[in-house]
């Protein structure tokens, strides 16, 4: 359930209504409930003995148990020991690319299209069983308040905002003969609609991370290496100085979050843990003394599984190649080492890639085993969405787990995952129920 208030002020004799202040879970006239019942259960962590019940209240989950208590008119839902476990979490998804493609965005940017696209991709996400998603790069603001007024259907979003890049960076997208702006030139493609943001320099990057902060950013993503998509900088190229990093650290810091980095190899990795970045994005071309040190450091690798496969069976361009199937060593290392590791797809451009979610997912089952993957998944990505502490949106609730004061979110599975992780890969038969929230998404049950 969901209240609504809106908050207005005055400015010189004018009252002006600002965006609805969202607050979930709230007590209506009256609560609803949900009940699950007889259903194989895995909080997140555990697999719970025999087949049990769970409770919803609202938008989270009140108990879990045998033979609960159904309160009165309650909607009962029979698993009939069917898999339940929590909803999946992505950590590193974009929604406004990963379903658009370049021409929409480089030769003649359309923003209504490629919004269009996001609110279709959007669903289609939540409909894979990912309720929840870290966004790595993109002004989602507007559709993560959209999403959560229930105008349409998607994930809960940890939106980072524009990623923050150096001029001649990874995200760095204006032609070879723009100016910067420094010297008199404009803003980039990718800039004018929110994506990313050049800046060069403390007082450029400060104002940058303060510009993310105000907009509602959850966590902080700058650029400390080479990327694939981008044109002009090689994939061992280092990115940002040692001091422009710190600037970034310590206003993320003091708006009580993380900064995160695009990087792969290890020179960056090392600037970036000199510098006090939480999390490293990708890091396929990490050394082991890397991994070790972000390990001795307790600093996240959010991975992908970047290899060439059914769903991406080609690159973006040859520049990626060196990238193909690296992950596995390095996921290994991080295994070894106890370094936390965190699950994302980062795909992009293509709505068949971004169709392979839950594929990519049950690679990481090669190297972790199906039970280790699916923690991962769930409560294990949860410790890096919610790294950004105050500055989450849904901190009323945990995120991850089956569990009372749990979101509700919850996936109703024919087969079982632990198993045969592979049941993950067909969502669209074997995902029989898709509660977000406490809504009921999907019930073919």
């Amino acid at each position: 359930m969901q209240r609504r208030e809106i908050l207005k002020f005055s400015i010189a004799g004018f009252t002006l209504a600002a965006m609805p202040l969202l607050a979930y879970d709230t007590k209506d006239s009256k609560d609803s409930y949900i009940i699950i019942k007889n259903a194989k259960i895995f909080d997140g962590i555990n697999i719970l003995q025999d087949t049990q019940d769970i409770l919803i209240k609202n938008a989270h989950i009140e108990k879990v148990g045998i033979n609960l208590t159904i309160p009165h008119d309650s909607l009962i839902i029979d698993a009939k020991g069917k898999f339940a476990m929590p909803g999946l979490i992505d950590c590193h998804w974009h929604v406004l690319f990963a379903a658009g493609n370049p021409s929409m965005i480089f030769n003649a940017p359309d923003s209504g299209l490629l919004y269009a696209n996001a609110v279709k991709e959007a669903e289609r996400t939540v409909l894979r069983g990912f309720t929840t998603v870290r966004d790595m790069a993109g002004s989602v603001f507007g559709l993560q308040k959209a999403i959560d007024s229930h105008i349409f259907k998607g994930p809960k979003i940890f939106p980072s905002g524009s990623f923050i890049s150096q001029t001649s960076g990874h995200g760095d997208f204006g032609a070879i003969y723009d100016k910067p702006r420094r010297f008199h030139g404009n803003e980039n493609i990718l800039e004018s609609i929110g994506a990313f943001r050049v800046a060069d320099g403390i007082s450029e990057v400060l104002t940058a991370t303060r510009e993310q902060l105000k907009k509602g950013a959850t966590q902080i993503k700058i650029g400390a290496g080479g990327g694939v998509v981008s044109d002009f900088d090689p994939l061992d190229s280092t990115q940002y100085l040692i001091d422009e990093m710190k600037a970034v650290v310590s206003a993320a810091n003091d708006w009580g979050t993380y900064v995160c980095a695009h990087v792969y190899n290890d020179k960056g990795i090392h600037r970036c843990l000199d510098a006090g970045i939480k999390s490293i994005e990708h890091g396929q071309l990490a050394s082991e003394d890397s991994i070790k040190r972000m390990a001795d450091n307790n600093v996240w690798l959010s991975l992908q599984a970047f290899e060439y496969n059914k769903f991406w069976q080609k690159p973006l361009n040859t520049k990626g190649d060196i990238l193909n199937a690296k992950w596995r060593k390095v996921l290994e290392w991080a295994v070894k080492h106890k370094c936390p590791y965190a699950f994302g797809t980062d795909a992009i451009f293509n709505p068949t890639i971004a169709s392979g979610q839950n594929y990519y997912l049950t690679m990481f089952a090669d190297i972790l085993g199906n039970l280790d993957t699916l923690r991962m998944a769930t409560s294990g990505n949860a410790k890096l969405v919610e790294l950004c502490g105050e500055r989450n949106p849904y901190k009323q609730h945990k995120i991850g787990r089956i569990i009372p004061n749990a979101w509700a979110d919850i996936l109703l599975i024919d087969g079982n995952p632990i198993q045969n992780v592979h049941v993950l890969e067909e969502y669209e038969n074997n995902f029989k129920c898709i509660i977000k929230n406490g809504e009921i998404i999907k019930n073919i049950l």
